[in-house]
């Protein structure tokens, strides 16, 4: 019989320079078959242009623990906040997000603009 591995706990550091973060409002998604592609960029009222402000690239896989770890946390946000509400959304319709084909696979966007 094997002894059973002990989980290691995974140090992280934080440097103040990425602990001020970064406010993005969209959010341009892209893949290939082996990467998702996320860039983040901040877009402002009556400006027809947005400027990446980071871009993350991480394995599908990633991706993927990524999205459930998020809906997670939503889902917990919610609990103890109440219901996150996405203003203008309408019923069947779609808003903040747009599927656009791409040739690196499929591209979505998502943020708010204002005008």
């Amino acid at each position: 019989m094997q002894p059973k591995a002990m989980p290691q706990q995974l140090q992280v550091e934080l440097r103040e320079p990425e602990s001020e973060g970064i406010y993005a409002n969209l959010a341009i998604i892209s893949h290939s078959p082996s990467e998702m592609i996320i860039d983040f960029a901040r877009v402002l009222p009556g400006v027809q242009k947005a400027r990446v402000l980071s871009r993350i690239i991480m394995t599908p896989q990633h991706a993927k623990m990524m999205h459930r770890a998020l809906s997670d946390n939503l889902k917990k946000f919610e609990g103890q906040y109440g219901e996150i509400k996405l203003y203008g959304e309408q019923k069947g319709g779609q808003i903040g997000f747009a599927a656009e084909p791409s040739t690196s696979g499929g591209q979505v966007t998502s943020g708010e603009q204002g005008g």
